[in-house]
Order: structure tokens, then sequence, then C-alpha cells
């Protein structure tokens, strides 16, 4: 697998992007005659082959249901499902991963789980909820659906001119709340919020930190503790793992004050005609047959990563994403665009994109020619996007097997896309 060119000092190493991406058999592929580039890694990542290679070894030698049988095979299924929740604890520094990292189908069924779940038990009317504009739908509208339930309050922390969230109001927006709920990194504008200090300040006013960490997780170092989070969610596909599996990481004492978000079986204790007893987290949380190849291929992608390390990871993007902000706005000057902050220390690799007039649609339809692939819409952030005073943009993201040569890549296909559109 692919090996990083100077390992012995973590500030100076770079990857060696040519063999990581010799790891992703789909970026050998040529749509319409050009080679594949790959920049909707925001949306979903692609698959190393340790990945594919651990599901299906996992089919072909392990497959069996698991906490249900008691032969061989199962015990070896449980193994590895077990093995792969171990796995996703302490990369994210989890003090006790297997009781607190909660499989689901995705990030946005774990937040959704807090809200409905949690918030269910513990909200009452007139609580308040902060939430920020910065959010996914996934970490917004699960929160709508409560408020309107539960009649609770929402307050929002805005972002100010400069893409950040305006903190000028923190103290009065956090006074006597619950819940804040946040994005550790925005899909839309690449804003990376202080949530450690977002943390401190929350739970000072006695709330609880929900944290969505879909585009932070797969992309730097994250320590739960460090982060101050109460909640943590995350999915699999958005960094190198399988799709349909998320994870949930929640605080041992605030998931054993969870009720069950789903009922049927693996998640009991007793089932009696009058009612029943869960079991306790995280098999609470679990009902059903889970996502085993899934949890498996998680793990795989967790240990490529680490391989690679994440702090080169991060620093590799770091140095893409200021190298395409700078060359795009040489090529494309006031023509183009680029929502979020304007410091690359400042923002993840993410860069939504408005090219003169072109509709982002049309716009992602002409780099795809260009065997450029993007992604164009809302992103799932609608508030943001009034905020932003557009309907979608074209969103170019980068990851650990993107290099300069695709940036380049992309401005070329700009290019072409500005002489057909005149």
């Amino acid at each position: 697998m692919a090996e990083l060119t100077a390992r012995s000092d973590p500030r100076a190493a770079e990857l060696d992007v040519a063999a990581i991406k010799r790891d992703f058999p789909v970026l050998a592929e040529r749509f319409r005659g050009r080679r594949l580039v790959y920049l909707d890694s925001a949306a979903s990542a692609q698959h190393p082959l340790p990945v594919l290679r651990a599901q299906e070894h996992y089919y072909e030698h392990a497959h069996a249901n698991v906490h249900r049988g008691v032969y061989a095979l199962a015990e070896r299924a449980d193994q590895l499902y077990e093995r792969a929740r171990l796995t996703v604890g302490r990369f994210i520094g989890a003090p006790d991963p297997a009781r607190e990292v909660v499989f689901t189908k995705n990030a946005t069924e774990g937040l959704n789980l807090v809200a409905q779940a949690w918030g269910r038990r513990h909200l009452r009317p007139g609580d308040v909820v902060v939430v920020t504009e910065l959010e996914h739908h996934a970490n917004l509208v699960p929160w709508l659906m409560l408020a309107e339930e539960r009649q609770l309050e929402l307050r929002w922390l805005e972002i100010d001119e400069g893409f950040r969230l305006d903190l000028s109001r923190l103290t009065e927006v956090l006074r006597g709340a619950r819940v804040l709920a946040i994005s550790a990194m925005s899909n839309v504008l690449g804003t990376m919020p202080p949530v450690a200090e977002l943390a401190e300040a929350a739970h000072r006013a006695g709330a609880l930190v929900v944290v969505d960490g879909a585009q932070l997780v797969p992309h730097q170092p994250v320590d739960v503790g460090s982060l101050g989070a109460d909640f943590l969610a995350f999915s699999g596909h958005k960094m190198c793992g399988p799709t349909g599996i998320g994870v949930l990481w929640g605080r041992a004492e605030l998931l054993a004050a969870t009720p069950p978000f789903l009922g049927g079986g693996g998640m009991i204790k007793d089932v009696r005609r009058d009612g029943f007893v869960p079991d306790d987290p995280p098999q609470r949380f679990e009902a059903g047959t889970p996502p085993i190849a899934e949890a498996v291929g998680l793990a795989a992608a967790i240990e490529y990563l680490q391989g690679i390390g994440l702090d080169r990871i991060a620093a590799h993007e770091h140095r893409l994403t200021a190298y395409a902000l700078e060359r795009l706005q040489q090529r494309f000057g006031r023509d183009l665009v680029i929502h979020g902050p304007r410091e690359p220390e400042a923002r993840g690799a993410v860069l939504s994109l408005a090219y003169r007039d072109v509709h982002p649609h049309d716009l992602a339809q002409v780099l795809d020619q260009a065997g450029v692939c993007v992604r164009a819409g809302h992103h799932c952030a609608k508030p943001l996007m009034r905020r932003l005073g557009v309907t979608a943009t074209a969103r170019a993201s980068f990851y650990l097997y993107n290099d300069e040569d695709d940036v380049e890549a992309l401005a070329d296909a700009l290019a072409s896309a500005g002489s057909l559109f005149g």
C-alpha cells in the first residue's frame, strides 16, 4: 500500500499521491476517454483496496449474524464486528469504546437518534436548542422536528462576513440552553468552528454538545475529549469506508440515560406481554441485523488512514487547498467566486464555486465532460444557501488522493466552460 515520502518528520512529510491513487481502483478508470478527476469526496470518498478486500474476506470466510449464534462461524463474525467497534472508538479517543460506540447506517441516523431518543426523553416545552447557520440538514431537521413536537425554542449562531461563526453574542445565545448542535466543518464553506471553545462555553451554560463530525473526522485527528463533545456522529463512506454504516459516539452515562431509538431483535434483555427491558448500550441502539460487513470495511478504512497518518493527510489537504485558492484566483479573478474563508488555515478542503452566471448544474455537467467530478446543488444546507444569497453552488472537495494536477484539471475544465457559455 501507499507509503509516505518522509515519515521521519511529520511537519515535512508529504504524501506520495501517485502511490495512493494506485490503492483506489476506480481512479484508474477513464470516462469519455479522459482520466477520472474525482473532486466529490465531501459527498462520498472512494474505497482503497484494503477496504474492498476486507469486506470480500468477511463474506468469503466469516459471514454469519452477530450476537445470535454459538457456532464457530458466528463467533468469528462476532469477533470481527466487536473488533471494529474497538477500532472506531480508539480512532476517536473514546474512553470506553466497547460501551460508547454505536453503529448506525450513517451520521444522519446517529444525529436523529440523539434528537429523537435522548431529546424526546430529556427536553421539555420551552427548552432551548442552539444551532448554527453552518449546519447540514442532518443536524438541523431532527431538531426542527423535535422543536415542533415539544415546543422547543431554537436559537441560531449566524455567520459573519468572513464566513465564520459570529460569536459576539455567544453568551446571550447560550443562556439557558440545553443543547448546542454544531458542525465541526461546513460541507459548503469548509469553515471549521472552534468546537472545543464553543463546547466549553456550552457546558458552562449547562448545555450538551452534539457534534456533526461527518466532514472533520475523515480529514484530521479527532479526540472526543479534546473536542469537548457529548455526542459525535460521522459516516463511514466519507472516510474511504463503505456506505450503509455510520457511528454515533456518546458519553457512556448519556447513552445509559437514553431510551431505545428503534425496537426489535437484538436490543432487549426481556420482552413480556406488558412491556420490555432494553439492553445496555450500545446494543440498545442496534436493533435488528447490524451492518456487519460494513463495520469490517470501516475498520479497514480507519487502519488504512492511520497507516498513512491523519496529521499528514490534514497537512496535505491544507497545502492543496491553499494551492487551489491561489491558482483559481489567478486564472479567473472576479469571474469565479469561492464561498468561504479566504485564509486556507481557516477552512477544510471544500470549495463551493460560482462561475460567472453559469448555473451550478450546467457547470457540473460541462466539467463532467472533462472527467472532473464536482457536486452541484444546495448540499443539504438550504438555510446557509439563503444566507449566501444563492440557490446552489458547484462544490469541489479534495482528499488524500488528490493533487495539484487535479486542481489544474479543474481549472482547465472551468476555462472550457467559460468558453462554452461565452
